[in-house]
């Protein structure tokens, strides 16, 4: 398995396509999800500030996953902030999602971050099992288009 930054006019489609999934499997369909000339902007700035941070998981030179990984403020402090944690249907529960939390905490070290946080769905239990594995508590619960619980772990 390889990480691979994401190059925003090569992968386009694909990673249109995944984050449109992640709305689907978080809130039953695609609404929330806006425009996709503006997540792309997004996304080629994000790529341009932490290029390790947006990548393609690759299998066998196929694509299965995608990440989005930076570094935010949280009420006065910098923390790590896990925009999009994705893996197509068929490498779901199979103990990958594990390697991409590693992946990730090792990327949030790197830039001394004392922890990192991530939006969930509250209908999302198979996310929710691997990020409690992982160490994460919910924090609260927000509200904008959907209600999600934010969670967080120490490093």
């Amino acid at each position: 398995m390889i990480f691979r930054t994401i190059d925003t006019d090569k992968d386009k489609d694909i990673i249109i396509k995944f984050r449109k999934d992640s709305f689907v499997v978080s809130f039953g369909s695609e609404d929330g999800f806006g425009d996709e000339s503006s997540y792309l902007q997004r996304m080629k700035e994000r790529v341009r500030k932490f290029p390790d941070g947006q990548v393609i998981i690759e299998k066998d030179q196929k694509p299965i996953g995608q990440m989005e990984l930076q570094i935010r403020e949280y009420e006065g402090r910098e923390i790590g902030y896990v925009n999009l944690f994705y893996l197509i249907s068929e490498y779901r529960s199979k103990g990958i999602g594990k390697e991409l939390v590693h992946y990730a905490e090792n990327f949030f070290r790197q830039f001394n971050v004392s922890e990192y946080h991530l939006r969930v769905s509250p209908d999302n239990g198979r996310a929710i099992r691997l990020y409690r594995k992982s160490g994460m508590m919910k924090i609260s619960e927000e509200n904008e288009k959907h209600l999600v619980w934010r969670m967080s772990k120490s490093l």
